[in-house]
């Protein structure tokens, strides 16, 4: 009987030893990804909007609460900046924040905003600033994202021309020009922009009737379309001669691109001529027709991602062998190739069982010139659960830590591969992935029964007894056999005695 009341009572402390533990792991605090404190802004679709002097464009933005939490009182707005340098449009209220209200966990909401560009801006790509803000258990949070917009300057007021037969001239350039507006618009969301400067005869004087044949530029293109850093690629240039009655000829193209470089020994020009000459000759354009030129350039390896002007002057003759000038400039937009590297992956566990956790970690370093937008790693494979980790933005020249803690699933035959995807934007919203490989291995759940480990612990706590009992039998034996002696001496004694008297009491019988 003690020895079962003794396995009931470890029975019970073990039961309320396993569930303090149980109660102590619930404690623990859970991982927190860097998705769970993020609150980010995107631009709807990921396009780069092109405005126009005077006119107003609708820009709508995308904010999203990546937390597992409701976000209360989101409030997005513009950062308008000190001057007319940091804030390509009119100014026509003194806030323009917009209220979301509450943002529920791992939604996105749509705000949408109207500027109108002033008439006063040049064509140029801005950087527009907005701020997003937000309420949360743990405190308010703040986020910033930098976005570009294209302008387009008014287009130049026409000089009439003095020639009285030239209305359907003028008509004719009037549509030329309005054609060429349109197209700036679209080269500016593409490949850049351009703009023309007007044209005039040598030393400023003028010829016959004072007009001026005019020759512009119409658009350009790249091969290929996107200019890498340190690549070479062919600039074809579109012209036109907007005079209806002059053919020009003799025509001497120039191309000057701006000086790059932070010291002497690395100052050289953006884009270098792969022929060595940046002058390109051209025959002649028929009056109201059009040509092209091209010329192979290289782009300097160092140069920083933005747009590049390229100045192109002219110089020409119109029928009567005068001689013209005129100029104009080209935006190349030059992009830098993202480079970046990975660290080895620490891995603690490497071998897990299914419903365990595994923490991954590594570094990730840019090394490019460029900004890495919007980063996630995804963590995928047969054996374990998805996993997602949101890193945000990477500087050109810094270090962000992936940390991940990957929950086993399916077991597995030693170790297996698990593929880390990373993917990342750039400034423009396109998307890039890199991939890396990681090895885990996922072993099956290890089952406890209490009721088997208290019954394997039980012969070591058990009262011993039967070597007791043995004891106690021998112990019996040894004391029978010691009381039956005892009784068989005892008794031998008495039989002596008896016959001691039997002998005295005939001895004295004899005596008589």
């Amino acid at each position: 009987m003690k020895g079962k009341e003794r396995t009931n009572r470890l029975k019970k402390m073990m039961a309320g030893m396993l569930a303090a533990v149980l109660l102590a792991v619930s404690a623990l605090p859970l991982g927190v990804s860097a998705a769970d404190q993020d609150l980010t802004i995107t631009s709807k679709d990921n396009k780069v909007l092109t405005y126009q002097a005077g006119k107003s464009k609708k820009w709508i933005l995308t904010v999203t609460n990546h937390t597992s939490k409701d976000m209360e009182s989101v409030v997005v707005g513009p950062q308008l900046g000190d001057t007319n340098e940091d804030w390509p449009f009119k100014t026509e209220v003194q806030d323009y924040q917009q209220e979301i209200g509450t943002l529920q966990a791992g939604k996105s909401a749509d705000v949408t905003f109207e500027f109108t560009q002033r008439e006063d801006v040049p064509t140029k790509r801005y950087t527009v600033q907005f701020t997003a803000s937000a309420v949360t258990e743990e405190g308010n949070i703040e986020t910033t994202q930098k976005f570009y917009v294209n302008t387009t300057a008014k287009p130049e007021e026409k000089k009439e021309d003095k020639k009285e037969d030239s209305k359907e001239d003028k008509k004719e350039q009037s549509k030329t020009e309005e054609d060429s507006s349109d197209a700036a618009d679209a080269m500016l969301a593409d490949a850049g922009g351009y703009s023309n400067e007007a044209a005039s005869y040598s030393g400023g004087g003028s010829v016959g009737d004072g007009s001026v044949p005019r020759v512009i530029v119409t658009g350009f293109s790249t091969d290929p379309a996107e200019v890498k850093a340190g690549s070479d690629f062919k600039l074809t240039i579109h012209l036109k001669n907007t005079s209806k009655t002059t053919r020009v000829k003799n025509m001497l193209f120039d191309l000057t691109a701006p000086t790059e470089g932070s010291d002497e020994q690395t100052m050289a020009p953006a884009f270098l001529p792969s022929s060595g000459s940046s002058t390109i000759y051209l025959d002649g354009i028929a009056a109201n027709g059009t040509a092209d030129i091209s010329i192979k350039l290289s782009a300097k390896s160092d140069l920083l991602q933005k747009p590049y002007s390229i100045e192109l002057s002219m110089i020409y003759e119109d029928a009567n062998a005068s001689q013209i000038e005129a100029s104009s400039s080209l935006s190349i937009p030059v992009k830098q190739e993202a480079r970046f590297e990975f660290s080895d992956f620490e891995i603690n566990p490497e071998s897990i069982e299914v419903g365990e956790e595994a923490n991954v970690m590594c570094s990730l370093y840019n090394l490019g010139r460029v900004k890495l937008y919007n980063v996630k790693a995804i963590f995928e494979g047969s054996c374990i659960k998805k996993e997602e980790v949101f890193l945000g933005n990477v500087d050109s020249g810094a270090t962000a830590q992936i940390d991940a803690m990957l929950e086993g699933e399916q077991e597995t035959e030693g170790p297996v591969a698990i593929k880390m995807t990373l993917s990342y934007e750039d400034e423009s919203g396109n998307v890039s992935t890199a991939e890396k490989e990681l090895q885990i291995e996922v072993t099956a759940p290890i089952e406890e029964d209490m009721d088997a480990y208290v019954m394997e612990e039980e012969p070591q706590s058990r009262f011993p007894v039967i070597p007791v009992i043995v004891i106690l039998a021998i112990i019996a034996v040894i004391a029978g056999v010691v009381i039956w002696k005892k009784k068989k001496q005892k008794k031998q004694l008495q039989i002596e005695e008896e016959d001691l008297l039997d002998e005295l009491e005939r001895s004295s019988e004899d005596e008589h």
